[in-house]
């Protein structure tokens, strides 16, 4: 009977902690999933979906014409 008791106890604990690191595991995979969502550069085609124009004014050799206006306001665009 004591062992029967002690088993159900330990078996309960392992089925908690194993929830504990599920969710831990989805907590850290959406949060990751979040942080890369937004491109480093774009195209010309994503820049104008995104409600904005391309700015090609102050382009240069060193320098990426940019997304004005629009979600994707600022980033650069290839």
């Amino acid at each position: 009977m004591r062992i029967r008791r002690i088993l159900a106890a330990v078996i309960a604990t392992t089925a908690l902690a194993g929830v504990g690191l599920t969710g831990a595991a989805t907590a850290t995979a959406t949060t990751t999933t979040a942080t890369t969502a937004t491109p480093a550069s774009l195209t010309p085609g994503e820049c104008e979906q995104g409600g904005g124009t391309v700015d090609r004014s102050h382009t240069s050799a060193a320098k990426l014409p940019t997304c004005k206006g629009g979600k994707f306001n600022g980033q650069d665009v290839d």
